[in-house]
This record gives C-alpha cells, sequence and structure tokens, in this order.
C-alpha cells in the first residue's frame, strides 16, 4: 500500500517514514516545504498525482505558547490543513490517521482521559487541534484519529533535548511539578501508527478516535530529573546539581496547559492489540540513540 505522509520533516514524522517502509509501506513522505497542508490546491494535486490507499497526516503547529499570538497561523496548519487534507482523502477514496492532542482538555479531572470525556480546550493550541479532530469528522468516516501527550524525540525541539541544554549550563533547574502527564516517545508513537496503518491494510480498521502515550505518569519535575539520571548514567556530564520543584504559578506562560493530561489508552490497545512501553524505559532509549548521533 501506498502512504502519503505530511509533516514526514517532524518530529513524529522523522521516525514515521523509515518506520512505515520497514513495515512494507511504500511511503511518498513530505516535509512542509515539499507540501503545505494550508494550500488546498496543492494538497489536491498531491493526492491525485500520488494515488495514496492512505493519508497519515503527521504535520501540525506544535508552538503552544506563539500559538496565542499567532491564532490565525495555529488554525490554518491544526484545522485548515485537516480540512485539506480531508476533502483530498474523501475525493480519493481513502482513509487518513491525524495525530491530536491531550489539550483538547481542560485537565480538571483526576482520572485518566477517556476518548468519549467531554473537550474543553484553555489555549488557543488546544482549540486549533480541536478544530482539526472536527473538520475531519465531518468529512471522513473512515479516519483514525491519535490523541498523544508531551511527545519528544532525537529530532526537532522538544522538552528533553532543552532539559539537556539547560541542565549543561546552569547549577540549578526550576521546573514545575503541578502538571502531570504521560511523556512519549515519538519512536513508540509512530510503532502505533504503523500498527493502525496494517489495520487499514488488511481492510480491518476500527475507525475513531484513539488515546497514545507511554505508560506511568509523572510531572515535569518527574521528567526533568529521571532526564538528567538517565543521561548521566550514560555518560553526559551535566553542570546541574540541584532541580527544584516550581508551581504553575511560578512559571508564567502565555498558554495555559492543563494540569492533569493522562490519557486512559485500553481503547487504543485492544483495537491494535499495542504493548505500550513504560516512559522511562523509551526515554533512557532515545537518550541512548540522542547520544549515539542522531541529533538533529
Amino acid at each position: 500500500m501506498k502512504v502519503l505522509l505530511a509533516g514526514a520533516k517532524g518530529q513524529l514524522g522523522s521516525d514515521l517514514g523509515p518506520l512505515l517502509r520497514n513495515a512494507g509501506f511504500e511511503a511518498a513522505a513530505f516535509g512542509s516545504t515539499e507540501l503545505d497542508i494550508t494550500d488546498s490546491a496543492a494538497v489536491f494535486n498531491t493526492v491525485r498525482k500520488v494515488k495514496p490507499g492512505l493519508i497519515i497526516n503527521a504535520a501540525a503547529y506544535t508552538k503552544v505558547d506563539l500559538a496565542e499570538k499567532e491564532k490565525e497561523k495555529a488554525f490554518a496548519v491544526n484545522s485548515d490543513g485537516p480540512a485539506n487534507l480531508g476533502r483530498a482523502a474523501l475525493e480519493a477514496g481513502v482513509p487518513v490517521i491525524h495525530i491530536s492532542t491531550d489539550f483538547v482538555f481542560d485537565g480538571s479531572r483526576a482520572l485518566p482521559y477517556r476518548e468519549d470525556d467531554a473537550t474543553n480546550p484553555q489555549s488557543a493550541y488546544g482549540e486549533s487541534k480541536l478544530a482539526g479532530e472536527a473538520a475531519l469528522a465531518a468529512l471522513l468516516d473512515k479516519r483514525v484519529v491519535i490523541r498523544t501527550s508531551w511527545v519528544y524525540g532525537v529530532t526537532g525541539h522538544n522538552f528533553v533535548k532543552t532539559i539537556l541544554r539547560l541542565a549543561s549550563e546552569r547549577d540549578t533547574l526550576r521546573v514545575v511539578y503541578d502538571q502531570v502527564g504521560s511523556p512519549t516517545w515519538s519512536a513508540d508513537l509512530a510503532s502505533a501508527i504503523v500498527e493502525a496503518a496494517k489495520s487499514v491494510r488488511a481492510g480491518k480498521a476500527p475507525w475513531g478516535t484513539y488515546h497514545y502515550s507511554n505508560e506511568g505518569v509523572a510531572s515535569w519535575f518527574d521528567f526533568a530529573v529521571a532526564i538528567c539520571e538517565e543521561a548521566r548514567m550514560l555518560g553526559t556530564a551535566l553542570k546541574c546539581s540541584a532541580i527544584e520543584p516550581i508551581l504553575t504559578a511560578e512559571y508564567p506562560v502565555p498558554a495555559r496547559r492543563p494540569a492533569f493530561s493522562v490519557l486512559d489508552k485500553a481503547k487504543i490497545k485492544g483495537a491494535f492489540g499495542l504493548r505500550i512501553p513504560y516512559w522511562r524505559d523509551s526515554l533512557r532509549s532515545m537518550l541512548k540513540e540522542l547520544k549515539g548521533g542522531g541529533n538533529a
């Protein structure tokens, strides 16, 4: 099966392209400079040319704080983009796998979020991603939407690489401890997407919305401590000698984050037969890959 992959050079797409090919898919992979999903004509022309059996959208505007100022741009990529892909998929008669976010929730729960829980985004980024989900739902029955959280990877900018950089420069770090979620390695998320693509290829795809993150929970403080501990165990020299837990109120940022964004993954595990790794094990694997020269 030929797969059209949008966002192929991003954090997730960089992992996804090779995994798709290893699974026997023919991946027509496009970075944002090669396929601007906000350009409707370009999307239709590319889909008509490629003639894919499946479209996977890994493209997104993910600058959460900047989205408060660049709301129009965030909506163009995160809402109009999926709508363009959905309309082109509808014309071509093919399904779409689309990636969304925990930011569609307000974080007021104390139990992991299920797919049918009420959405209530608290930021422009979350609003734009929810709008993208709605746009696809209005166009396509044959779709798989996967919400995820706290994604990091070897490619691109992310929390893990930021903490490593800061810990090499500073004696002390101050990190929020009253926001709780589940870190997700992009390579694990990519593997889950490939399993969904295999179900599409086999004609057995259970369409709908799913949640995926690595197993376990952590605060951003816990995550930062683990990053430094694991990096040191791999021989990375860090200047930082202390990480201080702080409240969200002590670190004001433009966009409001969900205080609790743990996702219930029972549905996706059952639908695609997934065994999901524990977040710290995946962090260790990512850091080994990063240290081995995969930095981008």
